[in-house]
């Protein structure tokens, strides 16, 4: 598909019809997570032709045009380049204001900048959970303090 229909489909489905109404949305939502301007003159070139973290934007942007409540996001920086990863994290300290995103890393330094909130799992296990401040510098489970001191992981 090209990056307008990405973005355009959910919608779409959704029943809205109207082109100009879901050219706004496209625009809206390529802006919200800072690729408009990068794509603008090729709205209908296919989205393959993008950049890995601009597709990884992408799907942010098809996201955010159904008006989600809750983000979902597995992984979402595991791909890119340290550039690519530091925007997609930038995006998620803005949208996070306006949505509630559930972040699955293995990068320990990742959710230390993003999190407010954590879950630390261990061979499926839920361990610990807690303010991310608190379960960062004082954990209460022996496997969570392994983790964050290196011993495990």
């Amino acid at each position: 598909m090209s990056i307008y229909e990405n973005v355009a489909f959910g919608a779409w489905l959704k029943g809205l019809r109207d082109k100009k109404a879901l050219d706004e949305l496209v625009r809206q939502c390529l802006q919200r997570v800072h690729l408009l301007e990068e794509v603008r003159d090729r709205l209908f070139a296919p989205a393959f032709q993008l950049s890995v973290g601009q597709q990884q934007r992408l799907c942010l942007a098809r996201a955010l045009a159904v008006e989600p409540e809750v983000l979902l996001c597995d992984e979402p920086t595991s791909a890119l380049d340290p550039l690519s990863a530091q925007k997609v994290e930038e995006l998620f300290r803005e949208l996070k204001e306006r949505y509630t995103i559930v972040l699955v890393t293995h990068s320990l330094r990742q959710a230390k900048r993003l999190a407010d909130y954590v879950l630390f799992f261990y061979m499926g296990e839920l361990v610990e959970h807690g303010p991310a401040q608190q379960v960062f510098s004082e954990p209460k489970e022996e496997r969570t303090k392994a983790f964050l001191t290196g011993v495990i992981g």
